[in-house]
């Protein structure tokens, strides 16, 4: 009975957890389906996005804080997407005032829900990290990842060097999280498959309501190739790493205010 209860618990505090994630996929399945006046419907998605995200500061549901990691990963992700729409990975085909370059502005709320989803969920399970790499290799690896997005079109593609330096360098790293007073732990290499695999499923659905479309999918719908999830596990791996990084700042700062106040105390 405690195991299910304890279930329970951790499925509603993921679901809390992927509040905005899950506004974006039901406004892209309502926008589909209804007509629309005045704007075009990628206009709307982006108003609704907005909208959401004033929601959440203005309820308490993100702190400030939060909402700068989020700006932060509007901004990654859009540069990321005007990058890849003028290469041809996917584009947007449809109409919209509101697009730079044929990349509709609220593409960037998809990578900010990651963030959003990352910064509940680590708030929310108490979440704290063991044995978690230097600054030093953390962060030239989150930019070399990040990096391989772009220079894989006109180099070599590092992706797979790069998981299985993920890997040597994670190896060792647990991820630990409170669920009703009890802690629970997870390898961290594996906490980054589970969130790739999830995005991967997520990443069918937002196709299948036309928030974008690979090149395979101009004619009719079909299933995104089992081989994005390593795209999107790489992703992640950026993602989770840069939260990881400004919560550790984060985290550091406050307790050398806390020391200082002690010491004048």
């Amino acid at each position: 009975m405690r195991s299910l209860k304890q279930f329970g618990r951790f499925g509603y505090e993921q679901a809390m957890s992927c509040l905005f994630p899950v506004v974006i996929f039901a406004s892209l399945a309502v926008t589909q389906i209804l007509p629309l006046p005045l704007l075009p419907r990628y206009d709307w998605l982006l108003i609704i996005c907005l909208l959401m995200q004033w929601l959440m500061v203005r309820s308490g549901l993100e702190t400030r804080d939060e909402l700068k990691v989020i700006t932060l990963f509007h901004l990654i992700g859009l540069a990321l997407e005007l990058f890849k729409v003028q290469m041809g990975s996917w584009s947007y085909p449809e109409e919209s005032y509101f697009k730079l370059f044929g990349v509709p502005l609220y593409s960037g709320f998809m990578y900010a829900s990651v963030a959003s989803y990352l910064c509940q969920a680590w708030r929310r399970f108490n979440v704290d990290l063991v044995k978690w790499p230097p600054f030093v290799i953390v962060v030239p690896l989150a930019s070399a990842i990040y990096l391989n997005f772009f220079t894989h079109h006109y180099w070599f593609d590092f992706r797979w060097w790069l998981s299985g330096l993920v890997i040597i360098v994670f190896w060792q790293s647990w991820v630990t999280y409170e669920v009703a007073g009890t802690r629970y732990r997870m390898p961290l290499v594996f906490s980054f498959i589970l969130i790739g695999f999830f995005i991967w499923i997520a990443e069918n659905i937002a196709t299948f309501f036309g928030a974008w479309e690979y090149p395979n999918q101009t004619d009719a719908w079909s299933l995104v190739h089992l081989g994005k999830v390593s795209s999107w596990l790489l992703l992640v791996i950026v993602s989770f790493l840069i939260v990881a990084t400004l919560k550790l700042v984060k985290g550091k700062s406050n307790n050398r205010v806390d020391i200082h106040a002690k010491t004048n105390m």
